[in-house]
């Protein structure tokens, strides 16, 4: 019988696609209040990987990222969802779009091994958790670097989303091995050379 380990906690990053990016800073600041600390952020820039959400966003829609630094457990993930979810309908009903989503919010969490986005839409790659949410392994990590599955979205494939996400591995594996997040590296190594 295999034995029963402890589970490391994981890194939230939560993908945000908005109508611009003052509508991205606006829900950042409401991300920060529940989630708190940011661990790193990818600015907004351009997204143009599809037009699949032009009626909903509109033409020029924004990309950008923010991990958090509070590891979380991976089953809060289904939570998280339903949260931001509901913060979408919120969003819209406050912009006067009710139905039309002004700002799409994907949280997925980073392992070691791994990246997994949350989602209410069912696929045979996908895992169910609980409450409607579902997971998918969107990128694994082989030979020093982020690797797409068969299925992984463009974007997710893009040279600017897999460095960033990288990077947030990083910063993920100092705090796992020093127990310190990662500004707090200089008072860490400081007071090791005393």
């Amino acid at each position: 019988m295999g034995e029963i380990r402890k589970i490391s906690p994981v890194m939230l990053v939560i993908g945000v696609l908005a109508e611009s990016a003052e509508a991205f800073y606006k829900v950042r600041e409401k991300l920060s209040l529940i989630y708190g600390q940011e661990e790193t952020i990818l600015e907004p820039f351009d997204f143009t990987f599809t037009n699949y959400y032009v009626n909903e966003i509109g033409q020029n829609p924004v990309r950008a990222f923010i991990a958090y630094e509070t590891l979380i457990k991976r089953d809060e993930i289904p939570s998280i969802k339903l949260h931001t979810n509901e913060m979408e309908l919120e969003i819209a009903e406050t912009n006067g779009t009710p139905g039309l989503r002004p700002v799409n919010l994907d949280p997925g969490y980073m392992t070691l091994g791994q990246f997994f986005l949350a989602t209410t839409k069912d696929q045979r790659q996908r895992v169910y958790v609980r409450d409607g949410i579902f997971v998918e392994p969107t990128l694994y990590f082989e030979a020093g670097h982020f690797h797409a599955f068969d299925w992984t979205y463009r974007d997710y494939q893009s040279e600017k989303y897999i460095s960033f996400l990288e990077n947030v591995r990083s910063r993920l594996a100092f705090q796992l091995s020093t127990k310190v997040p990662y500004r707090l590296r200089a008072t860490l190594q400081k007071n090791s050379k005393k």
